[in-house]
C-alpha cells in the first residue's frame, strides 16, 4: 500500500499526524476502482428506468389491440334506438344481438297486484281477528305481538311469502298495505280479511283499493307474446327493453353494429402505438443537458422499431380490406400513425365484416401484430423487454458482489491501517518526551544543561 505524498509533520513536534485522514489517503486509489463500476450501475439502473416505461406502453398498446382481436370485444357490440322513447326505451344490447329492425306495438302493460284495507282511524288501535294472504294465515291478537297496523305489518314481512307490507297514514287514518313480490298475472294477490279494530269496526281489503296483476301483451314483428314485467328481455334475443305505455302506433326498434365503439378503440390503439415509438423516439439522441439518453445505440431499441413498423404491413387480407391505409390509418416520418376518422368510418359503414377479418381471422393483420407484442413486452421467458431486464439484473447483481467484496477488503484494510498508523502515532507523540529524557540524562553526567528544542 503506497504513502507517497503522505506528510506526517516534524517528527519531534510531538503533534503526531490525523490518522482517520491518512488512511483514507493511503486507500483512495484503492476505492477509485469501485467507481467505473457504480457509473456501470447508474447507467443501467437508468435502462432499467426506460425498459419499465417501455413495457408499461407496450403492454397497453396490446391490450388495446386486444380490444379489437377479441371475438367478444367491440366488434361484438351492439347499439339500438327507439322510434318512440316515451313508449319503449330500449335498455341494452349484448353482443348476441343481431343487427336488424323490428316492429313492436303494445296492448297492455303489466301490473303488479297490490291491495290496501280500509282506514283505522288511531294508528296504535288493537286489532283482532284473522287475516290470510296467498295461504298464509295470521292469528291478529296480542299473544303474537301483531295486533297493531305496525306489528302486523312486521309479521307479514318477516313470514316471507311473497309479498311486502307497510303502514300508509294519510288525514283519514292508517291503512295496511299489501304488495305482491310477483309482477304480472302470477302474481295476483288473494287476501281474505276478519279483523276488527278497537271501537269493532270492520277492517277489510275491497278490491277497488288496489291493482290487479296482469301481465303485458304485445305483438314483435307481429307475434303475439305476453311478459309479467315490464321490462322484457327474452323477445328478441340479446335485446332489453322497457314497456313505457300504451300507443295506437307501433314503435320501431332498430339495432346496430355499434361503429362508434369500434372508431374509438381505433383511435385509442393509433394513440397507444405512438405513445411507444415516441418512446423509442426519445432514446434517439441526446438529453437536453447533451447526455446521451439511456438506450442510445441499444440493440433491443433497434429490435422494438423494426418489429413494431414491420407488423403495421403484416397479415392476410380479408375480402376487400388488404392493409391498415384502408382504415385510415397512415405512418408519418417519425414513425408515428395518423388515423382518418372519415375513411375508417366508410370502411366501418361499408365493410364492417371484411374489417372484423382483418382484425380477427387466423392470420390477419390483428392475430399477427399480437403475436408481435407479446415477443416484445415483458411477458416471460421471451419477450424483448423481459430478456433485457434480466440480463441487466443480472449484471447488476455482478457488480453489485465487486462492490460489496471490494468494500469488504477495504474496510478489513482501513481497520489494518489504522491499528498501524495509531501505533507509529503514539511512537510520533512521544519523541519529545524521550528526548527530554536523554537530555536530562546527558546533563546528569556531564553537568552540561542543554535544552531540547
Amino acid at each position: 500500500m503506497g504513502t507517497v505524498g503522505l506528510n506526517f509533520g516534524s517528527a519531534t513536534s510531538g503533534q503526531g499526524f490525523d490518522v482517520t485522514s491518512t488512511v483514507t489517503q493511503i486507500q483512495a486509489s484503492e476505492k477509485a476502482i469501485e467507481t467505473p463500476w457504480n457509473n456501470q450501475l447508474t447507467a443501467l439502473k437508468a435502462q432499467d428506468t426506460v425498459f419499465t416505461s417501455l413495457g408499461t406502453d407496450l403492454s397497453t398498446l396490446s391490450t388495446s389491440l386486444q380490444a379489437l382481436t377479441d371475438f367478444q370485444g367491440v366488434f361484438s357490440a351492439k347499439q339500438g334506438s327507439s322510434s318512440n322513447t316515451n313508449v319503449l326505451s330500449l335498455t341494452s344490447a349484448s353482443a348476441t344481438a343481431v343487427a336488424g329492425s323490428h316492429t313492436i306495438g303494445i296492448t297492455q302493460l303489466a301490473q303488479t297486484s297490490s291491495n290496501a284495507s280500509t282506514a283505522v282511524s288511531v294508528a296504535n288501535d288493537t286489532l283482532s281477528g284473522t287475516l290470510t294472504i296467498q295461504n298464509h294465515t295470521f292469528n291478529v291478537d296480542s299473544a303474537d305481538s301483531d295486533n297493531t297496523m305496525s306489528t302486523l305489518s312486521a309479521a307479514i314481512n318477516a313470514a316471507n311469502i311473497g309479498v311486502t307490507a307497510s303502514v300508509i297514514t294519510d288525514s283519514s287514518g292508517s291503512r295496511l298495505s299489501i304488495v305482491s313480490g310477483t309482477s304480472g298475472a302470477a302474481g295476483q294477490l288473494t287476501i281474505t280479511a276478519s279483523l276488527t279494530d278497537a271501537s269493532s269496526n270492520s277492517v277489510t281489503f275491497p278490491s277497488s283499493s288496489g291493482e290487479l296483476g296482469q301481465d303485458a301483451t304485445l305483438t314483435v314483428d307481429g307475434v303475439s307474446i305476453t311478459s309479467p314485467s315490464n321490462t322484457v328481455t327474452s323477445a328478441i334475443p340479446g335485446i332489453t327493453f322497457q314497456l313505457l305505455a300504451l300507443s295506437n302506433t307501433p314503435v320501431q326498434v332498430q339495432i346496430t353494429d355499434d361503429t362508434t365503439s369500434i372508431g374509438t378503440a381505433v383511435s385509442s390503439f393509433v394513440s397507444a402505438y405512438n405513445k411507444v415509438i415516441g418512446d423509442i423516439n426519445t432514446q434517439e439522441g441526446n438529453d437536453s443537458s447533451g447526455n446521451p439518453e439511456p438506450l442510445l445505440g441499444s440493440p433491443v431499441l433497434a429490435q422494438l422499431q423494426g418489429a413494431l413498423t414491420g407488423s403495421l404491413f403484416t397479415g392476410a387480407a380479408s375480402g376487400s380490406i388488404k392493409n391498415i391505409t384502408q382504415l385510415g390509418i397512415s405512418m408519418n416520418n417519425d414513425g408515428t400513425l395518423t388515423l382518418n376518422a372519415d375513411t375508417l368510418n366508410s370502411a366501418l359503414n361499408s365493410n364492417l365484416a371484411d374489417v372484423t377479418g382483418f382484425l380477427q381471422n387466423s392470420g390477419s393483420f390483428g392475430q399477427t401484430m399480437s403475436t408481435t407484442l407479446n415477443n416484445l413486452g415483458t411477458q416471460a421467458p421471451n419477450g424483448s423487454i423481459y430478456l433485457a431486464q434480466q440480463q441487466n439484473a443480472a449484471q447488476e447483481k455482478a457488480l453489485n458482489a465487486d462492490i460489496s467484496n471490494e468494500d469488504t477488503l477495504l474496510a478489513a484494510q482501513s481497520t489494518q491501517l489504522t491499528n498501524e498508523l495509531n501505533a507509529a502515532n503514539q511512537i510520533l507523540q512521544s519523541i519529545p518526551s524521550q528526548l527530554n529524557q536523554v537530555n536530562e540524562i546527558y546533563s546528569s553526567f556531564t553537568g552540561y544543561n542543554r535544552t531540547t528544542v
